[in-house]
């Protein structure tokens, strides 16, 4: 099996560090383990494997899952805005446009009576 099969088959942060062999301090994985793997998804798809070894591979993914990591180490998840809600958070406002004025049937009287 490959070792793009074998990280597919991961359900936990913990898992990819083991796997992969990258040290991590528990606390930082607990507070920020869907940031990081969403980070190193994102340097994995700036990854071409066409060529590669197994071996590279693993190699590659390894890096980008220690670069994920030391995104966090350094800064924190919302600092980050690795996922949409906090990347609009920081959005600035769109203008609103001017309320139309409103009147109302009721106020509307009858010409001529």
């Amino acid at each position: 099996m490959s070792i793009l099969d074998t990280l597919n088959r991961l359900s936990s942060a913990e898992e990819f560090f083991e796997t992969l062999g990258v040290p991590f301090e528990p606390g930082i994985v607990r507070v920020s383990r869907l940031h990081i793997l969403r980070r190193m998804g994102q340097y994995i798809k700036g990854e071409d494997f066409t060529g590669m070894d197994d071996d590279a591979v693993r190699d590659a993914c390894k890096s980008c899952l220690e670069t994920a990591y030391q995104d966090f180490v350094d800064s924190s998840p919302i600092e980050q805005r690795v996922f949409k809600v906090h990347q609009e958070a920081i959005k600035p406002k769109e203008e609103e446009a001017p309320a139309k004025p409103f009147v109302p049937l009721s106020s509307i009287g009858v010409i001529g009576k």
